[in-house]
């Protein structure tokens, strides 16, 4: 992967905020962590696509419900309404970024342990209903 070391930072910025996001609803939506996972994921994500793609992604037509969806729940964490403003957020982020847990499933299921266990015939099911693979039924 052939990345600059802008783009670098910015995966590790992006991965430590899904890492604050996940810590934040572990702690019982701990206002402080879910803050601040938001502000790493956003400045992660605008180091790795640049400040230009970053802005024309959120506000593409097709997008903006998500957009819409995405900041509100940001705004609610920071007034102090976690769970309001975390449900109203991950919509945002279903709506956003939905596309992606497909490619995120298929990269997953490549990695030495994750990869077996995704691809048992127990979750495998549930996996691809969630990321929306579509399998033959053969």
């Amino acid at each position: 992967m052939w990345l600059t070391d802008i783009q670098k930072i910015g995966v590790g910025l992006t991965a430590a905020g899904c890492f604050f996001l996940l810590l934040g609803v572990l702690t019982l939506f701990d206002t402080a962590l879910l803050a601040f996972g938001n502000i790493l994921f956003l400045a992660g994500l605008v180091l790795v696509i640049g400040h230009q793609r970053t802005f024309y992604f959120f506000a593409r037509r097709q997008k903006i419900r998500g957009t819409v969806c995405f900041v509100l729940g940001i705004f609610l964490i920071l007034c102090r309404w976690p769970i309001t403003g975390f449900i109203v957020e991950f919509c945002g982020i279903m709506a956003l970024f939905g596309d992606f847990f497909s490619v995120i499933v298929s990269f997953l299921r490549s990695l030495p342990f994750i990869g077996p266990v995704l691809s048992s015939p127990y979750i495998a099911p549930t996996i691809d209903r969630l990321a929306g693979i579509r399998v033959l039924p053969i």
